[in-house]
């Protein structure tokens, strides 16, 4: 029995939220892995990497497991009535609905995060609340079938954490061993609570106009209801 796993592929995306839980899941025999979006054209990622989706909202079959991955782009999303709508509609069948980074957030445009705990990168971690989600800063959140992962590299924990709730520890950890995922970071500076305190502000500083210009549309989605 094939396992069906759909990735949303966007203009955008940042690739590592969707490129490395799709290693991980492309790793396993018997799963199937869809990168879904409107239409099959070519589309950029938020740093330029040319991306092809592989099945269309329409075309796509029920998924056991829905990820939406983060990036940029979530913040037209938001507002997008028909990829919210798809989201919904895979949601009410999917064994799992996942999220890495801020695709959280697109699962709470579509009110899938209502009184559950959820994480997100560190940068949008206040804007949980909006959507009616219990924010919990974790690397890997699960409650329930709704499973999110932090931010962008977080995406590679919650890949193999999957893995090892539908199959098991061992052929989770034997992915982990394939793609030798052995964090030894260079700096102590992935969080913002390790991270020394101007290289903090200055990430703050680069990030304030996006940041903003989402929390606006967060509060623009939230006011006319979910």
């Amino acid at each position: 029995m094939t396992l069906h796993i759909g990735l949303l592929v966007f203009p955008k995306v940042q690739q590592l939220d969707l490129t490395g839980p799709y290693d991980v899941f492309a790793s396993m025999p018997g799963v199937t892995v869809h990168l879904v979006w409107k239409n099959l054209d070519p589309l950029l990622s938020s740093t330029g990497l040319s991306l092809l989706p592989t099945q269309t909202f329409d075309g796509c079959p029920d998924l056991d497991v829905i990820c939406v991955p983060g990036g940029v782009g979530i913040d037209v999303l938001l507002e997008d009535a028909q990829t919210l709508a798809f989201i919904r509609q895979q949601a009410t069948k999917a064994q799992y609905v996942t999220s890495v980074c801020t695709g959280a957030l697109v699962l709470g445009a579509a009110g899938l995060l209502e009184g559950k705990r959820a994480t997100t990168h560190w940068a949008s971690h206040s804007l949980l609340e909006k959507f009616g989600a219990i924010p919990v800063h974790e690397r890997v959140v699960r409650d329930g079938n709704l499973m999110t992962g932090g931010g962008v590299t977080a995406g590679i924990d919650f890949a193999l954490t999957l893995i090892s709730e539908i199959f098991d520890a061992d052929t989770s950890q034997a992915i982990q061993l394939q793609i030798e995922y052995a964090p030894a970071p260079p700096f102590d500076a992935g969080r913002p609570e390790t991270a020394p305190a101007h290289v903090l502000a200055l990430a703050r500083e680069r990030a304030a106009a996006g940041l903003e210009a989402r929390r606006r549309i967060v509060e623009r989605v939230t006011a006319t209801g979910r």
